[in-house]
């Protein structure tokens, strides 16, 4: 974050509870990996889902970019090292269960691979049909 930005101490109407990273205690899964839910950071869009690893964290907080796991390439990424499109962290969080974070970022461009500002542009429409689940 750069000087002169501000965060707010409050998510969701809560007051935050400052943690270390050490003290968050992420809970990975049996692959060694957790769900990270990237948000725009004022507006709240969320933009992406994507998979951390403890390294992949770890880099995302030490450099302020967001790093990923790619699960198909078995390999971190830097999230728009290629197309340009780096998103700034401005703050990492980590829900109850510490099974999932959420990253509200600054992104310049589409966080989606296919060129969409966000991965969520396509809708599953709801049934007009009565009953059925």
């Amino acid at each position: 974050m750069s000087q002169g930005e501000w965060i707010s101490v409050e998510y969701a109407g809560e007051k935050l509870e400052p943690l270390a990273a050490a003290a968050a205690n992420v809970r990975f899964d049996e692959r060694g990996l957790v769900p990270a839910v990237v948000q725009q950071a004022g507006s709240g869009e969320v933009l992406m889902v994507a998979w951390m690893n403890a390294e992949s964290l770890s880099l995302t907080l030490r450099t302020g970019t967001t790093w990923f796991w790619s699960r198909s390439r078995q390999e971190l990424w830097n999230k728009g090292a290629t197309s340009g499109n780096m998103q700034q962290v401005r703050r990492v969080l980590v829900d109850c269960d510490a099974d999932t974070l959420l990253v509200e970022v600054d992104s310049p461009g589409p966080a989606c691979h296919t060129g969409h500002r966000s991965c969520f542009f396509r809708e599953i429409t709801i049934s007009d049909e009565k009953g059925g689940e």
